[in-house]
């Protein structure tokens, strides 16, 4: 069996770590500097306590300043577990411990703006490691509706694994592929981190719904408003191919796991869909954040300030169709410039 060390020990990181250890690997989980309370307790008991499980003995926790002794020749995989902000940071920690180019397999994810362009995580770490390092090393990613506490209960789970070489990414399923861990994969790296950064954007659209029910109040016979709800899902996977399509992504991702998949968990609970409700009550974004959600990272509110600016310039030269996608036109309004967020219903049949 092979030897996989995850960097950071957050939910999401931690949870990976079940996967592998049930196909008998021997798994290091190395926390960040904001995992030492979560480290130290799998230490001591073996508790996770923002899992609430006990992980496997095979499963060891470290502090990150061991993560480079972490690091030898029975290690088969790292898995990058940081936060989206954390990825400058983790590329550092990589560059300082690797000496041979051992695949990484990101679940963090995240867009970054790039001279009028927007670039995925896995292009950004493989560029930036072989830059620091002078060999390339293989950077591939994991999407699809992935809720780290079912995970982590073994709960069954469908994801996409993707990477650029082929055998490499199957070799890499065969790593993960546990009996309640079904990864499948692809080669499209592009448009799979799209719809997995995307994904929370539009999660703020479709939870919108749920505040402005409450604003406007149920009607005389009870009514809800599943069918908004429903209209806005489905404009947001309208968008969300027009994005993948402009980035160089394909079709498939936005149908599959990635895209109709993670879109789907992420609007039922969580931190982008109460922002979305919090907006749907009329409040602006900084009433919102400041207000209610000042110690919560909103990835899909985060994600419009990092690319918000790029998608409207876009817009403003065409590669992108403004009048086909006022969703993501409501909401960097609203997370961008603080405007209230309407969403005109006729705009959708454009």
């Amino acid at each position: 069996m092979a030897k996989i060390v995850i960097l950071g020990a957050g939910v999401m990181g931690s949870a990976m770590s079940l996967p592998a250890s049930a196909k008998g690997h021997s798994v290091d989980l190395v926390g960040t500097f904001l995992d030492t309370d979560s480290v130290r307790s799998v230490q001591g008991n073996g508790l996770h306590p923002r899992l609430g499980i006990t992980l496997p003995e095979t499963i060891a926790a470290y502090e990150w300043t061991d993560f480079g002794n972490r690091l030898d020749d029975e290690t088969a995989l790292i898995i990058l577990g940081v936060s989206s902000a954390g990825v400058s940071w983790a590329i550092e920690r990589l560059a300082e411990a690797l000496t041979r180019p051992i695949p990484v397999l990101m679940i963090t994810k995240g867009l970054s703006p790039e001279n009028g362009k927007i670039e995925v995580f896995p292009s950004i770490v493989a560029r930036e490691l072989e830059a620091r390092l002078g060999f390339h090393v293989p950077v591939l990613a994991v999407g699809g509706p992935c809720i780290a506490g079912e995970l982590a209960a073994g709960r069954d789970t469908g994801v996409v694994i993707t990477g650029h070489d082929a055998a490499l990414v199957e070799d890499i399923i065969a790593l993960v592929d546990a009996p309640f861990y079904h990864a499948r994969a692809s080669g499209d790296v592009v448009g799979v981190e799209v719809c997995a950064a995307f994904k929370n954007f539009f999660a703020l659209g479709v939870g919108w719904a749920t505040g402005h029910l409450e604003k406007t109040g149920r009607a005389t016979n009870g009514a809800q408003m599943h069918n908004l709800s429903a209209s806005l899902f489905a404009q947001s996977l309208r968008e969300m191919s027009l994005l993948s399509a402009a980035f160089g992504g394909t079709q498939a991702s936005v149908d599959g796991l990635p895209g109709v998949g993670d879109l789907y968990v992420t609007c039922l609970a969580g931190r982008n869909s109460r922002m979305g409700r919090l907006l749907g009550l009329g409040l602006s974004y900084p009433e919102a954040k400041a207000g209610h959600m000042a110690e919560d990272t909103v990835e899909g509110a985060e994600l419009a300030l990092a690319v918000g600016p790029t998608v409207e310039e876009m817009w403003a030269d065409g590669r992108l169709p403004v009048a086909k996608m006022p969703m993501s036109r409501a909401i960097i309004d609203a997370v961008c410039h603080a405007k209230p967020m309407t969403i005109d219903w006729r705009e959708f049949h454009r």
